[in-house]
């Protein structure tokens, strides 16, 4: 365990370090910030002037190591186009992005497991079969239409539901906000959670259906069936087995809410993590793209993590294989 722990944390600072370069590098050609900040109409003069208050006239090498030494010390740097301290800017959008993804990710799991037991135990009854079309919607459908969709039929037609936005929210200090105290909070996460928890459901709901099918057709199954021990505890066995996979694939999943609901976060102009990088990509701000990708990275490495040490706690064979190969070592 020690030395899966030690060998997981360096492969993360690589991955870290990796990733700033790439992110630090890319994003040098998604525009000009100089132009950005003064227009078309300034001089040479003035351009030249604020690329070397800025540390763009630097070699590329020199701006990189300038800017991981800055964010070893915590300093992210300063956004180029609003003029705030990066982790200033990332604490205040980090609330709104975090109850979405973890709001999602509960409702996707509440729901998706035990609809996805019922399709494996109960796969000719009605209710499972439409259960399993409607996961196949669930996982066809892009995420921008089902927004659209839900904002046409809740906000629009029926006009019970806020369509943008992030509502009331109360002020916990440290400049950390949320939504989950008011009853206008509420209201308006209901579409963007849905939004981004169905491809999620749907997902987990097919996964745990298969897994829990095939871990039923196994041989300990048929073993732990002919000991005549009691089907509720076969089928717990089973569902520990078949939920191994699962856990693999909701942690990335989570990582992703994180990461990749920008899409959600614009369909609704949501005032999270997603909605900055597109404004920072629009405005050719480098340094609060490179904390963003960095932070995105951070999140998937820890929730790798956190996978891995539950799988070594529900499986003990993938213990034991540890064990051994520290041995062999």
């Amino acid at each position: 365990m020690p030395a899966m722990l030690t060998g997981r944390l360096l492969q993360a600072l690589l991955v870290l370090l990796a990733v700033e370069l790439i992110a630090f590098l890319m994003f040098r050609h998604v525009g000009d910030p100089v132009v950005f900040l003064l227009g078309q109409d300034a001089t040479p003069a003035q351009a030249a002037a604020l690329r070397a208050s800025l540390g763009l006239d630097r070699p590329v090498l020199e701006q990189y190591l300038a800017f991981l030494g800055r964010v070893l010390q915590g300093d992210l740097g300063l956004s180029l186009a609003q003029g705030m301290r990066v982790s200033r800017l990332l604490l205040e959008r980090l609330p709104a992005t975090l109850e979405l993804a973890l709001l999602a990710c509960a409702l996707a799991l509440l729901a998706g497991l035990p609809l996805g037991m019922h399709v494996a135990l109960h796969p000719r009854a009605l209710s499972a079969r439409l259960a399993g079309a409607a996961t196949l919607l669930g996982v066809s459908v892009p995420t921008f239409l089902i927004g659209i969709g839900l904002i046409h039929l809740f906000s629009v037609r029926l006009g019970w539901l806020p369509s943008f936005g992030r509502g009331e929210v109360v002020d916990l200090g440290e400049g950390w906000t949320t939504g989950l105290l008011t009853a206008d909070g509420w209201r308006h996460l209901v579409l963007p959670v849905l939004t981004l928890a169905i491809f999620q459901l749907a997902l987990i709901v097919r996964l745990v259906a298969a897994g829990l099918r095939e871990a039923m057709a196994s041989e300990f199954v048929r073993f732990a069936r002919a000991r005549g021990l009691p089907e509720t505890r076969v089928r717990r066995h089973a569902l520990r087995h078949a939920l191994l996979p699962v856990m693999t694939v909701v942690g990335l999943q989570f990582g992703g809410l994180i990461a990749f609901s920008i899409i959600t976060e614009t369909v609704f102009q949501w005032p999270g993590l997603g909605l900055l990088f597109v404004q920072a990509v629009g405005a050719a701000d480098v340094p609060v793209l490179a904390a963003y990708l960095g932070l995105t990275a951070l999140v998937f490495v820890l929730v790798n993590l956190v996978v891995d040490l539950l799988q070594l706690w529900i499986d003990p064979r993938l213990r034991t294989a540890g064990r051994g190969a520290e041995v062999r070592a």
